[in-house]
C-alpha cells in the first residue's frame, strides 16, 4: 500500500467513527418506552431518585435502566435509531405501590427484577404477554391475588414471584409457550389445588420451587412433574401432598437436590435410586413414611445429605458405607429404628454430621467410634442407652468432635469424673434430663472452646466451678434444675462472649435439631442451628446462695437471666440496667430484700421480669417495660404502686430509706393513725360535753 493509499483509508475510518458518533448523538429514549415508565411511576407511592423529567429526559439515563439501540436488536422500522429499553432492575429500593399494566409496553424488554420491594396488589396481566423477556423477578413484596391465567412468555428462561401473598391454583397456561423456561420459583405463597398436568411442557426446566404453599395431590404427584427429565432441583417441601410417593420419581434422572419434606407422603420410600446417579441431596423429613429404608438408597454413591427425621421408618440403619463413598450428614432422628447403634457407621469415611436421636436404640457406644476420626456432630439423644463413662472413653477419641448431645439417656447414673478425659475440640455439650449424680467435673475445663453447655434436669451437687469464666466464647449455659449450692462464681460475670461478642459461632451441622427444655410437661423448644439460641445464663431451680453480683451488668448482650428459686438474698444490683440486650430477668423465689431499682425500667427490651416471693418492699418502678408485666411478677413482696395499692404521696418513691413499707414508715404511719384516731375520741367528748352544757342550762 503506497502513502497515497494509507492517507486515504485514514480518512474513511474518520468519517466512519464521526459518523457513528453523530449517530449515537442522536439516539434517543424511545417515546412508547417513555410512556411505559410514566405509567410506572404514576402507580408507586415512592419517588424514585434519579428518575423523571427533572433527572433527564433520556429514560436510558434513569436509575436501574439498560437501554439498547434499536438497530443492535434488529428492529430497522423507524428512520431515525432510537434507544430501547432492555432492563428495568430496582430490587432493594423500598418501592410502595402498584405495578402498572403499562410496563406491558416495553415490548424490548429481556430483565426486570423489582424483587425485595413493598409493591402490593395483583400482578399486571400485561407483564405475562412479553414476548422479549427473558428473566422476571418480583420476589419478596407483597403481592396477592392469583396468577393470570392466559400466560404467553415465550422468551422466558427464569421467573421468580416468591414470598408474596399470591392464592388460587397454579395456571395450566404456565408451561405452554415457555419452552425455554429453566428456572421457576413460586415458594411461599398461598397457592392451593393439584398441580397441573401441563407442568410437564416445561422441557427445559431445571430448577423448580413450589415449597411453602398448600398445593395437594391426594394421589401423589402430577405424573407431568416426571417429564421434567433436566431437573436438578426439585422442592415441594411444606405443602400438603398426600398419599404414596410414585416409583416415577425415578425418571427424574438429573436430579441433584430433592426435598419433599412436610408433607404428608406415606408408605414406603420406592427402591429408584439406583436411577438417580446425580443425587446429592435427599431430604423428606416430616412425613409418614414407613418400612424400612429402600437398600438403593443405602447404597448411593453420590448421596451427600440423607434427612428422613420425624417418619415412621423402623428396622435397623443398615449403611452400606463402601459404596456411600460421598455421605458426609446423614439424619434419621424421630423414627422407629431399634437395636444397637450401628458400629459400622465409621466406616463411611467422610460422615461428619449424625442424628440419630429419638429410636429406640439400645446398648452402649460401639468401640469402633474409637476409630471415628470425620465425626464432627452426634446426636444420639432419648435413645435408651446405658454407661456414660464408657461413651466419653470412646468419643474423645473423636479428634473433630464439636457437637456431642446425649439428653435422656444413662438415667440415674453418675457424671464420671475421670481426669483423663479430654475434648478439646468440643463446642456444643448437652446432656441434660438424665437424672445424673456427682458434680461437674474437673475436665470439662478443658473444653476450653465450649459455646453452649447444658446440663439441666440433672440430679448434680456441689458448687459451680470457677473456672467457667475461663470460657471465653461460652454464650449459653443451662445449670438449671439440679442441687448446686454456694454463690454465684463471680468470675461468670466476665465472659467475654456475653460482653463483647466477639466470636465466630460456626453451625456444627445443616439444620440438625437442638431443644432446650423449660419445664417439666412441656415439649422443649426446637432449635435448628446453634447460633439460634439465645444467649442465656439459666441457673434456676437450686441451692444456689449468696447475692447477685452486680459485674452482671457488665453482660449487655445477655437475653435470658434466670435465678428463680433459689436462696440467694441481697438487693437486686441497680447496675443490672446495664444487661441492655436483656429479653427475661427472673429473680422469683429467693430471699432478695430492698427496692427494686428504677434503672431497671431502661431495659427496653425486657419482655418477662419477675421479683415474685421475695422480702422486697417499696414502690413499683414505672415507664419503660414494667406497666406491661402482670401483677404475678409482684405478688409475694411488701410493695406499692400501679400494681398494688397506690404508694403515699408524702414517700419520695427514690428514697429506699423511706420506702412507705419499710419499719421506720409503718412505725409512723401507725403513730399517725393512732394520734387521729385520739383526736377524733377527743372532739367526741367536747362535742358531747357542750351539748349537754347546752341542754341542762
Amino acid at each position: 500500500m503506497g502513502a497515497q493509499d494509507f492517507w486515504v483509508a485514514i480518512i474513511v475510518i474518520g468519517f466512519c467513527f464521526q459518523a457513528q458518533v453523530s449517530s449515537s448523538q442522536n439516539l434517543t429514549c424511545n417515546p412508547n418506552d417513555m410512556k411505559a415508565l410514566e405509567g410506572f411511576m404514576k402507580g408507586l407511592e415512592t419517588v424514585l431518585e434519579r428518575w423523571g423529567y427533572n433527572f433527564s429526559s433520556d429514560c436510558c439515563k434513569w436509575a436501574g435502566i439498560t437501554c439498547n439501540s434499536s438497530s443492535s436488536l434488529g428492529l430497522n422500522d423507524s428512520s431515525i435509531d432510537t434507544y430501547r429499553v432492555v432492563k428495568l432492575e430496582l430490587p432493594t429500593k423500598r418501592l410502595m405501590g402498584n405495578l402498572s399494566e403499562s410496563l406491558g409496553m416495553l415490548d424490548q424488554l429481556r430483565t426486570l427484577n423489582l424483587s425485595h420491594n413493598f409493591l402490593k396488589h395483583s400482578l399486571p396481566i400485561s407483564l405475562f404477554h412479553l414476548p422479549n423477556l427473558e428473566l422476571l423477578d418480583l420476589s419478596c413484596n407483597d403481592f396477592s391475588g392469583p396468577i393470570p391465567a392466559d400466560i404467553d412468555l415465550p422468551s422466558i428462561q427464569s421467573l421468580d414471584i416468591s414470598q408474596n401473598f399470591l392464592n388460587g391454583s397454579l395456571p395450566p397456561s404456565i408451561c405452554d409457550n415457555s419452552t425455554q423456561l429453566r428456572a421457576l420459583n413460586l415458594a411461599v405463597n398461598h397457592f392451593t389445588g393439584d398441580l397441573p398436568p401441563g407442568l410437564g411442557n416445561c422441557s427445559a426446566l431445571e430448577d423448580l420451587d413450589l415449597s411453602t404453599n398448600a398445593l395437594t395431590c391426594t394421589g401423589g404427584l402430577s405424573q407431568g412433574l416426571f417429564r421434567l427429565q433436566k431437573l436438578t432441583r426439585l422442592s415441594i417441601q411444606d405443602n400438603k401432598f398426600s398419599g404414596r410417593l410414585s416409583k416415577e420419581i425415578g425418571n427424574l434422572i438429573n436430579l441433584v437436590r430433592l426435598d419433599i419434606s412436610k408433607n404428608l407422603f406415606s408408605g414406603t420410600i420406592p427402591d429408584v435410586f439406583h436411577s438417580l446417579g446425580r443425587l446429592q441431596y435427599f431430604v423428606a423429613h416430616s412425613n409418614n413414611f414407613d418400612g424400612q429404608m429402600p437398600p438403593s438408597l443405602s447404597a448411593s454413591p453420590t448421596l451427600s445429605l440423607l434427612n428422613a427425621r420425624n417418619n415412621s421408618l423402623e428396622g435397623s440403619i443398615d449403611l452400606n458405607c463402601s459404596a456411600m463413598t460421598s455421605l458426609a450428614s446423614i439424619d434419621l432422628g424421630s423414627n422407629r429404628f431399634y437395636g444397637p447403634i450401628p458400629s459400622n457407621l465409621p466406616s463411611c469415611r467422610h460422615l461428619n454430621n449424625i442424628n440419630i436421636a429419638r429410636n429406640n436404640f439400645s446398648g452402649q457406644i460401639p468401640e469402633s467410634f474409637k476409630n471415628f476420626h470425620s465425626l464432627s456432630y452426634l446426636s444420639l439423644s432419648n435413645s435408651s442407652i446405658s454407661n456414660i463413662s464408657s461413651a466419653l472413653k470412646i468419643l474423645q477419641h473423636c479428634q473433630n468432635l464439636t457437637t456431642l448431645v446425649l439428653t435422656l439417656n444413662f438415667r440415674d447414673e453418675e457424671l464420671p469424673a475421670d481426669p483423663t478425659l479430654h475434648f478439646e475440640r468440643l463446642k456444643v455439650l448437652i446432656i441434660a434430663n438424665c437424672r445424673l449424680t456427682g458434680s461437674i467435673p474437673q475436665w470439662l475445663s478443658s473444653s476450653s472452646r465450649l459455646q453452649l453447655l447444658d446440663l439441666s434436669w440433672n440430679r448434680l451437687e456441689g458448687t459451680i466451678p470457677v473456672w467457667f469464666g475461663n470460657f471465653s466464647n461460652l454464650f449459653y449455659l443451662d445449670l438449671s434444675n439440679n442441687s448446686f449450692t454456694g454463690e454465684i462464681p463471680r468470675n461468670i460475670t466476665g465472659l467475654r462472649s456475653l460482653i463483647d461478642g466477639r466470636i465466630s459461632i460456626q453451625e456444627p451441622s445443616p439444620d440438625f435439631p437442638l431443644f432446650m427444655k423449660r419445664n417439666v410437661s412441656a415439649r422443649g423448644l426446637q432449635y435448628n442451628q446453634v447460633w439460634s439460641f439465645p444467649p442465656t445464663l439459666e441457673l434456676s431451680n437450686n441451692n444456689l446462695s449468696g447475692p447477685i453480683w452486680p459485674e452482671f451488668g457488665k453482660l449487655r448482650l445477655l437475653h435470658i437471666f434466670d435465678l428463680k428459686c433459689n436462696n440467694l438474698s441481697g438487693p437486686i444490683p441497680s447496675n443490672l440496667s446495664g444487661m441492655t440486650s436483656l429479653e427475661t430477668l427472673d429473680m422469683s423465689g429467693n430471699r432478695l430484700s430492698g427496692i427494686i431499682p428504677p434503672s431497671l425500667v431502661k431495659l427496653s427490651f425486657l419482655s418477662k421480669f419477675n421479683v415474685a416471693d421475695n422480702q422486697l418492699y417499696g414502690s413499683i418502678p414505672t415507664g419503660g417495660q414494667f406497666w406491661t408485666f402482670p401483677n404475678s411478677s409482684f405478688e409475694g413482696n411488701n410493695l406499692c404502686g400501679d400494681h398494688f395499692p397506690p404508694c403515699p404521696p408524702e414517700v419520695p418513691d427514690d428514697d429506699p430509706s423511706l420506702g412507705p413499707w419499710s419499719p421506720r414508715e409503718s412505725n409512723k404511719y401507725t403513730g399517725m393513725i393512732v394520734g387521729m384516731a385520739v383526736g377524733f375520741v377527743c372532739g367526741i367528748t367536747c362535742f358531747i360535753g357542750i351539748d349537754r352544757y347546752v341542754w341542762t342550762f
